[in-house]
């Protein structure tokens, strides 16, 4: 009865554990910096464009078992960067931090501007994964510049420079 008792109450804790875990970035504990996450986005494009390049170039290689190996790599690679992107418009920026404005409401068109750049990022993205046209990664980093602008201050837009140089 006591082992039963012991292993339903782990149960418990483990279980409450994983939640705490998985639900951090979602509870509005402050300590996450828009920046870092613009930085982020933009070393994930620079990954899928070398990914798209090593595919490029593995594709015009001799076929051999290590260049197939590698090519499933790089593809593989290259779709997990563009879904990290896609995480990071979708459960931080649009799900956190743009906070939804009504018809009438002040700063309700910055609202609806910032919310199609997100969009137009994930679909681009999204085009990353599909392709290897390198005008996905690109489009994200034109998107992304767009949104930088609308959504920074200056103070904010000199913090990922002084991050990016860093």
């Amino acid at each position: 009865m006591k082992i039963k008792n012991i292993i339903a109450f782990a149960i418990i804790i483990a279980a409450f554990s994983l939640n705490n875990i998985h639900a951090h970035c979602q509870v509005p504990c402050g300590i996450y910096d828009d920046a870092v996450r613009i930085i982020q986005i933009r070393e994930h494009v620079t990954t899928i464009e070398k990914a798209m390049n090593k595919i490029a170039q593995l594709t015009s290689d001799k076929s051999s078992a290590q260049n197939m190996n590698q090519l499933v790599r790089w593809i593989n690679t290259k779709e997990e960067h563009a879904t990290f992107i896609q995480s990071i418009i979708a459960d931080y920026f649009l799900a956190q931090r743009i906070k939804p404005k009504k018809k009438d409401e002040a700063g309700r068109q910055q609202y609806v501007d910032q919310t199609l750049l997100l969009q137009q990022i994930i679909v681009a993205a999204m085009k990353s994964k599909q392709t290897v046209d390198k005008s996905g990664p690109k489009s994200v980093s034109t998107l992304l510049n767009q949104f930088v602008e609308l959504y920074f201050d200056e103070h904010g837009k000199e913090h990922i420079n002084t991050i990016q140089k860093g």
